[in-house]
């Protein structure tokens, strides 16, 4: 069976590519380049540099190369610039997985898992988010994820295509420093730049009715997640025709407050928190519950949040070497690239 991975030279994705691989999956890998970098394409694996949008090509990819099963993370993602581009989002985010679709459904593949994320749920009032938590996005980048979720489930109930939409939570860590996160939406990576800056990292509000008074979030490190694209991608071979709907998380919040202080622990980089205003929107709390994820794909997640963070500063590191990465007095050295473990993909 041959995978196409679409967005497989971005930050999930080259992690999805080789945990396919180390599995003995073939596949190939299917991105424009806009984000993702060719170089985190492992060697052995081929990759066909198009949009989604251009149906043409992804037809003639699927063909070339006898692909037989999709997994598609390539999309836009940023809440904020959604707000700002809803166009753009809608364009590239469900236009593109319609053509994709149709691409899919006349090559005669059979299995489709598509990346989605916990931002359809939006605002949960609910101590765990189950898969029958109500979904009402607060951001047009949560509405086309959960938009791209209803048109997977309905193409694969119309022409008998497996499927499986994942919803991601907040994703971490990195299974080596050359595959780490270079962006800085994500919160480690936000505290990172800060610290590194010789600045306190920001607190967006303390009086929360959460423990610390501060947001609640769910992290999986993005190890743990390629592992899950692996065993949907395996069940959806085993059974034709299903359709999963998955949260992909640990059951575990961790708040603003503690994750800086968890971070500062792992840099050395101990400074305290700047509480700034409230940021519009920011839900209390959200936690997955995967249970549903451990029972259809006898998944779970292994890593801590101690291994995101590590991991995370590794790559953090090599890429930005002109951050000032000397330890505070009296605290505790700073792990380098050369000091972790390894972390199979």
């Amino acid at each position: 069976m041959t995978w196409l991975i679409t967005g497989g030279a971005g930050y999930i994705g080259a992690h999805v590519v080789r945990a396919m691989t180390a599995a003995g999956e073939r596949t190939v890998v299917y991105d424009d380049l806009s984000t993702g970098a060719a170089e985190r394409v492992p060697d052995g694996v081929e990759l066909v540099t198009g949009s989604t949008l251009d149906g043409e090509r992804v037809a003639r990819a699927l063909a070339d190369h006898e692909v037989t099963g999709v997994i598609h993370l390539a999309a836009k993602k940023q809440v904020g610039e959604s707000v700002h581009l809803p166009l753009h989002y809608y364009r590239e985010n469900v236009e593109g997985l319609r053509v994709l679709l149709e691409a899919v459904t006349s090559a005669g593949v059979g299995a489709f898992v598509f990346s989605s994320s916990a931002a359809v749920y939006g605002m949960p009032d609910v101590d765990l988010v189950t898969e029958e938590t109500p979904c009402v996005p607060m951001s047009p980048y949560g509405e086309t994820k959960l938009a791209g979720e209803w048109l997977v489930r309905a193409t694969g109930h119309a022409s008998g295509l497996a499927t499986a939409s994942l919803r991601y939570f907040n994703v971490a860590g990195a299974a080596s420093p050359d595959l780490a996160d270079t962006g800085v939406t994500n919160l480690i990576p936000m505290i990172f730049e800060r610290l590194g800056a010789g600045e306190p990292a920001r607190i967006f509000g303390a009086d929360y009715d959460t423990p610390d008074g501060t947001c609640v979030r769910d992290y999986i490190h993005v190890v743990d997640l390629a592992k899950a694209h692996v065993a949907a991608a395996r069940a959806l071979r085993a059974g034709p025709g299903r359709a999963l709907t998955l949260n992909i998380g640990r059951g575990e919040g961790v708040s603003v407050r503690e994750m800086i202080d968890r971070v500062g622990a792992v840099t050395g980089q101990v400074r305290a928190p700047l509480v700034v205003p409230r940021r519009p929107g920011d839900p209390a709390s959200v936690v997955a519950s995967a249970a549903r994820a451990h029972t259809e794909l006898a998944w779970k997640a292994h890593h801590d949040v101690q291994d995101m963070i590590t991991s995370a500063w590794a790559g953090w590191v090599r890429t930005h070497p002109e951050a000032d990465t000397r330890p505070e007095a009296g605290a505790r050295p700073v792990a380098g690239p050369t000091d972790l473990p390894t972390t199979p993909a």
